[in-house]
């Protein structure tokens, strides 16, 4: 007998998992916070879910408790008796805690994929990782979405000539190139130098620029230094149009503030985060449709490669 698919969300992530359902063609199922006094909380799902492929919708931004909501919530299923447990993390946070970059520090990609090994899901379904090896961190199966999907039809119905994708560092070349290679366009890359976190120093640029509609790309911005900084530099050396496209909206500090008296058309980004508030160089566009559409693929064990644009 086929299994039922039941999707339920954290606290933080309730906005898209709502169209995530409704796309799918299902309601969300009710779950319950209890919080304590002192900051505890339970979570309980408020109907069963024995026998059933339960979906739980979470994205874990900071806080960690958002983290922490969606390993009570997998364990809740397990105890439960749920038939599978797949976490949905539209932004799978720590995932810049890839590797040791310096003497004893943690590797916190690898410790959240033991936590949620540990809690007991069957299967993850995120989105642009920040590093493709995470999905090596895992035991069980990986789903790795692109946002190149929803962007890709975007970046042409703007019908720019001239056309340039950029990577705002050397990190992001790989990205920019298989876009380019897709859009058929030519490529810029950025080369940055930080003297610590969050702070870009300098930067120069590799490739044509004058006359040039730039569209850079990235898989997530945070404080918006490095984007805004390329952005800039660019115009000032002649780019007819600077755009970015952003899966992950992190944007923390003065990120709002820097985009807006940046020289950027525009910045577009997903909702796998939500806005903390309106920008008007801010464009958002949903990964309900395609994570509804992954859900179906999944639980009728479809191949999902069709969605891999680049």
């Amino acid at each position: 007998m086929e299994s039922k698919v039941k999707i339920f969300s954290g606290s933080a992530s309730k906005y898209v998992a709502e169209k995530i359902a409704k796309s799918f063609g299902q309601t969300l199922g009710s779950v319950t916070m209890l919080k304590f006094s002192d900051g505890e909380f339970q979570v309980s799902f408020e109907e069963t879910v024995r026998g059933s492929d339960v979906y739980i919708v979470q994205s874990t931004f900071p806080p960690s408790d958002n983290l922490f909501e969606l390993l009570l919530m997998v364990d809740a299923a397990k105890r439960a008796s749920a038939n599978q447990i797949v976490a949905v993390m539209p932004y799978f946070g720590f995932a810049r805690q890839d590797r040791k970059d310096q003497p004893r520090v943690a590797i916190g990609a690898k410790m959240v994929a033991n936590l949620l090994s540990a809690a007991g899901v069957t299967r993850i379904i995120t989105m642009d990782l920040h590093a493709d090896q995470i999905q090596g961190f895992f035991e069980v199966p990986v789903d790795h979405l692109y946002a190149s999907s929803i962007f890709m039809p975007y970046i042409q119905s703007l019908n720019m000539n001239n056309l340039s994708m950029a990577a705002p560092d050397m990190g992001g070349a790989k990205r920019a190139n298989a876009y380019a290679k897709f859009l058929k366009s030519d490529i810029v890359i950025c080369y940055k130098q930080r003297s610590k976190a969050n702070v870009v120093d300098s930067m120069t640029a590799i490739g044509e620029i004058e006359g040039r509609n730039i569209v850079l790309v990235d898989d997530l911005c945070d404080t918006a230094g490095t984007i805004v900084k390329a952005a800039d530099m660019m115009i000032d050396r002649g780019a007819k149009s600077v755009r970015a496209i952003i899966t992950h909206p992190v944007l923390s500090g003065k990120a709002y503030e820097n985009i807006e008296k940046s020289k950027l058309t525009e910045m577009v980004v997903t909702d796998t985060i939500p806005l903390k508030k309106e920008n008007s160089k801010i464009k958002v566009l949903s990964v309900a449709d395609l994570f509804a559409n992954v859900l179906h693929r999944v639980h009728n064990f479809e191949s999902i490669s069709s969605h891999f644009i680049c």
